[in-house]
């Protein structure tokens, strides 16, 4: 078995666990400012803007801590480390948006059919404004270092929703404003729920994506082809490079940053030794370097036809 040097591994986690404290920290902000500003101008996709900073708060101390709990690495108590950890946090950020929105989209409905709201859109859209410039801001932090931690990537995810909600907001209340004055004024009051609806379905796809990734890993399927393919190439050419013949067999799974993958091989009687397979083990490892993930590999040769059964 092979796995990335640990000194990568510690760096990853460390630059994982910086981005995590910024995320918390945006987080914690924008519920404050969305909450006392929804509250006081009235607006219901404010107040659904603070309360997503609310759930992003709480879960980015959790996924701060989770990355903490990975950081320990293998124990006597948990000999495979708690890589676990990281698709069950992401199933459970999933399932908390779903639930937020849900309740969102009720209350936005009760609205609607009441009425429709009486915002104040200058200062709303003033907030729009900032809560957009903001969000973007946070996301492309974040996504930097997304491409080597699932859980900043699982982050940027819940940013990126936020810049789409704020795009929602500063049209919406745009074309509020530019409603009040003319015929249709009557339904400047209807924008605001209508943007919580809007905001809902435009944001949904991602919890939902969030919780197909969790259930994917836990359940040991197949990763996407951004991890296969590369270790489908390295694969080739460990087998082009020590005169292998065509894998009978390639397994591959993921765990959070950890990536089992097994290659069996059938070979003719007394042509590889066991310091063989060692090489190739070696080697696959090496072309698997990939920033962020951990690789398990195991490679067998067999010279039993039949070694499957």
């Amino acid at each position: 078995m092979s796995s990335q040097p640990i000194d990568h591994h510690e760096q990853v986690l460390l630059a994982e666990q910086r981005s995590l404290v910024i995320s918390l920290s945006a987080a914690a902000v924008v519920s404050v400012v969305g909450i006392a500003w929804g509250l006081a101008v009235s607006s219901q996709i404010i107040l659904f803007d603070g309360l997503y900073g609310v759930i992003g708060t709480v879960l980015s101390g959790l996924t701060l801590q989770v990355s903490a709990l990975v950081k320990r690495g293998p124990s006597s108590r948990y000999p495979f480390g708690l890589e676990a950890l990281a698709p069950i946090v992401l199933g459970v950020q999933g399932l908390v948006l779903i639930g937020a929105f849900s309740y969102a989209v009720i209350d936005a409905i009760q609205i609607i059919l009441s009425g429709g709201g009486d915002t104040e859109l200058g200062a709303a859209l003033i907030y729009a404004i900032l809560a957009f410039v903001g969000s973007v801001v946070v996301y492309l932090v974040l996504r930097r270092m997304g491409k080597e931690s699932e859980l900043v990537a699982a982050e940027a995810a819940q940013w990126l929703a936020a810049v789409y909600l704020g795009v929602a907001m500063l049209v919406g209340f745009v074309v509020a404003l530019a409603l009040k004055d003319s015929p249709w004024s009557w339904m400047s009051a209807y924008v605001d729920p209508v943007l919580v609806l809007v905001a809902a379905v435009v944001v949904a796809p991602t919890p939902i994506a969030m919780i197909r990734t969790t259930m994917r890993e836990l359940l040991e399927g197949a990763p996407g082809a951004h991890t296969q393919v590369p270790i489908q190439e390295a694969i080739n050419e460990i087998t082009t490079q020590f005169g292998l013949p065509e894998p009978v067999s390639v397994l591959v799974s993921k765990l959070g940053r950890k990536v089992y993958v097994e290659v069996d091989y059938l070979v003719q009687v007394g042509q590889w030794t066991i310091s063989d397979v060692d090489q190739i083990r070696r080697g696959l490892g090496a072309l698997l370097a990939e920033p962020g993930l951990n690789y398990w590999l195991n490679v067998e040769l067999h010279t039993d036809p039949d070694w499957d059964e």
